[in-house]
């Protein structure tokens, strides 16, 4: 399973994703292809994002069963504790 969600990403980058994967929300889009084409999904993305940002989780091997990679400004960036994958926030703008 490949889950991909994109936000503020231009329409012709929405809609290569739509090609390959369906899109089930707006900006969701989910499949289940290779690591090879996961890798060229990713190329296109990491190519055509501009100023959104991007997730793309899929099952992997691993304790939590899943890995994921992000792209672009975002409150919640990657952090790993202990082995482990989380996802930890950056404080909201304004908040002291």
């Amino acid at each position: 399973m490949l889950v991909i969600v994109l936000e503020n990403a231009p329409p012709r980058l929405r809609g290569r994703m739509a090609i390959w994967l369906l899109e089930v929300r707006a900006g969701v889009y989910v499949g289940s292809y290779s690591r090879k084409v996961r890798e060229y999904l990713w190329e296109q993305i990491e190519a055509g994002l501009e100023d959104g940002n991007a997730v793309m989780a899929w099952q992997a091997n691993t304790e939590s069963g899943f890995e994921f990679l992000t792209l672009g400004k975002n409150r919640r960036m990657p952090a790993e504790f202990d082995g482990a994958r989380l996802v930890s926030f950056f404080p909201s703008e304004g908040v002291d």
